[in-house]
């Protein structure tokens, strides 16, 4: 069941405007979730189930982008985009089942403080100028460990949150020492299965919206091909900044009764 025209419509420009934040910045796809929780009248399970179905094929355009700019042609860029992905499928489908079991009042207050921090470190960061204090190689045995242990707390907040992995992956990533060209083009690729299989555990529990799944999808993969764009012409610190504010914002909005 789809909402009503007027806020159907609202749904789209934000999934048009989340796409463009998913490869351009990284974070994007929370303002899906968030838009879900706040505007339609659906349970948390399947607010976090149809976000990640959308999610799997953003992710998977993301890629074909990223692929076709360079990023993902090389060893080192596919050596840490299945660094970051394969631990990240198992925490997915950890967080998916775990949601099912919160109630819509804990999800929301996971939801919005997530959101809040996320938003808040973005700005701070960019603010005060702070740059990666580390700086790990993919085939080193300290950057698997690293890589890796990222990748499975990124599934876990995902599958739990209904989040995509580039709003968690390309933060950390970046702190990390991954440029941030990189660090986009490997949470394309998380993306995919993390969502995959987080939206199929949802799915055999009935909790993914089909109609609006494919409603906001649309809008939301046109952002993509936008946002990749954006992002290999544009300097991210701007967006970077402005996309924690919006974040901030939404996270007071959730806040509101």
């Amino acid at each position: 069941m789809l909402p009503e025209p007027t806020i159907l419509a609202v749904l789209i420009v934000i999934a048009f405007l989340s796409g463009i934040g998913i490869t351009a910045v990284g974070p994007g796809g929370i303002f899906i979730t968030v838009a879900l929780f706040a505007l339609t009248d659906v349970s948390s399970s399947v607010v976090a189930g149809t976000a990640m179905t959308t999610f799997v094929f953003t992710g998977i355009l993301g890629s074909l982008t990223y692929l076709q700019s360079g990023e993902l042609r090389s060893s080192s860029g596919r050596r840490l985009a299945i660094l970051v992905t394969v631990p990240s499928v198992v925490g997915a489908v950890v967080g998916a089942l775990v949601n099912t079991i919160l109630s819509d009042g804990l999800f929301g207050l996971m939801l919005t403080g997530f959101t809040m921090v996320v938003g808040a470190s973005i700005v701070y960061r960019e603010r005060q100028g702070i740059g990666s204090k580390w700086s790990f190689r993919a085939d080193s045995t300290v950057g698997v460990v690293a890589f890796g242990t990222l990748g499975f707390a990124i599934g876990v907040l995902g599958g739990l949150l209904g989040v995509g992995g580039p709003v968690i992956a390309v933060p950390l990533l970046v702190v990390l020492g991954v440029s941030m060209l990189n660090a986009l083009a490997a949470a394309q690729v998380q993306s995919v299965f993390l969502s995959a299989f987080a939206a199929s555990t949802y799915l055999l529990q009935g909790a993914v919206s089909i109609p609006l799944a494919v409603a906001i999808g649309v809008p939301e993969l046109v952002g993509v091909v936008l946002g990749w764009r954006v992002a290999h012409h544009i300097e991210p610190a701007r967006l970077k900044l402005a996309l924690g504010g919006v974040l901030i914002m939404a996270g007071v909005a959730l806040l509101l009764p």
